[in-house]
């Protein structure tokens, strides 16, 4: 019996002997090539679905620090990780109860039905199970003849279209070459079902934010979503939380400053990780900068919602990199724990950068030669000793 069996039986979970490898298998043509997977649930570490379960009192409310504190330590379980990444990304308010969260998430996947049924009568390809990789229309609004498309009605219409919904329009086939290309190492993107699904999303979203549309790379953000969480809806609304976060770092973003790592910024680490890896690394960021004042925060749409530092209960419901944050009081936009990550990769890179790199370019390509051969907990604390140092400085 190996150390990891031993644990399992020790902790009475045989929850914790899954191998994330065989919940999102690779497709056997590409297990040669495909990055090695270092996370393993570890018992007594691992949030795991017995342990999520119990973080719950009997209305439902989410003991917030405990999980917190859980997912920090090792990661979450595979069965349970669309569960807690909605919390995680602030879909939910850690103060709810189930039947709070069941009437919000019945109104979001109600609200997601009626935007993904204007989508619908826009283009009848969303929702039919297709994926568009051909352009349907021109950029002055003319629709392009598709011989196998049911939409010859639509595309006959001489009414002119609104400018942006040729916008819109103009995005899809782009939407579906880069969804074509979204890890096509798992055996889960075989299933056309599952393509389009992933498709339709981003085809929504791209109408819902008119001002950012479709860029690429969502496609690579997105994947995880649609995988993880069984109802589409569900899969939308955690996609979208993730998209704010993304686009207000962006927003603060001098690019030419942090341009070596644009790639690594942008999709969150997603070339330098093996998929099981990727979300490993998501949670534990994400847990560690949460702050129980998220929901909230997005709800009103305000930027600037924190915990109280004097409330203490309040700074236990805060991940650890917050915390410090918040105890440093400071007042300038905070540096997210993504750019300290990068940090971390570089220092451990150190040596090979200043022997290779003879200015920004090498620089870029020595970054983006790091495919998949990252570990995500090595990193994490890397980035964390780095923070320190930072607070350290800046308090000086």
């Amino acid at each position: 019996m190996n150390r990891m069996m031993f644990m399992a039986c020790c902790y009475n979970d045989p929850d914790m002997l899954i191998d994330p490898d065989t919940v999102y298998p690779i497709r056997p043509e590409c297990r040669e090539d495909a990055a090695k997977t270092r996370f393993k649930p570890r018992p007594g570490l691992t949030l795991s679905p017995r342990r999520w379960k119990l973080l719950h009192n009997e209305e439902g409310v989410l003991d917030i620090a405990g999980m917190i504190k859980r997912v920090q330590r090792g990661g979450t379980h595979p069965n349970i990780k669309g569960e807690v990444w909605e919390f995680l990304l602030g879909c939910y308010d850690p103060k709810s109860n189930t039947e709070q969260k069941s009437q919000l998430r019945q109104q979001r996947r109600l609200e997601y039905e009626k935007l993904k049924t204007k989508c619908r009568e826009m283009d009848t390809a969303v929702g039919s199970g297709r994926v568009i990789t051909m352009p349907v229309i021109t950029e002055d609004g003319q629709p392009i003849q598709d011989p196998n498309s049911v939409d010859a009605e639509q595309q006959a219409s001489d009414t002119p279209l609104p400018k942006e919904v040729i916008q819109w329009k103009l995005t899809l086939h782009q939407i579906g070459l880069d969804v074509n290309r979204t890890d096509r190492q798992l055996v889960y993107y075989e299933s056309q079902e599952n393509l389009a699904r992933l498709w339709d999303i981003l085809a929504v979203y791209s109408w819902v934010d008119k001002d950012i549309g479709y860029c690429q790379g969502m496609s690579d953000l997105c994947s995880p979503m649609s995988i993880l969480l069984e109802h589409e809806a569900d899969a939308f609304w955690c996609f979208e939380r993730l998209m704010r976060r993304v686009i207000i770092f962006a927003e603060n973003l001098d690019g030419g400053e942090y341009l070596f790592a644009f790639r690594m910024l942008m999709v969150l680490f997603r070339r330098e990780f093996s998929f099981v890896d990727t979300m490993y690394l998501w949670e534990l960021m994400w847990s560690m900068e949460y702050n129980p004042g998220l929901f909230s925060m997005l709800e009103s749409d305000n930027s600037t919602s924190q915990a109280n530092t004097k409330d203490e209960n309040a700074l236990k419901q805060c991940g650890k990199f917050e915390q410090k944050n918040l105890q440093a009081a400071k007042k300038e936009e905070q540096i997210p724990l993504s750019v300290f990550i990068v940090a971390s990769v570089i220092e451990a890179r150190n040596k090979q950068i200043l022997t290779d790199a003879k200015g920004l370019d090498d620089v870029v390509k020595i970054l983006n030669d790091i495919t998949g051969s990252l570990d995500a907990k090595k990193a994490c604390r890397g980035a964390l000793k780095i923070h320190e140092r930072y607070l350290t400085t800046v308090k000086a």
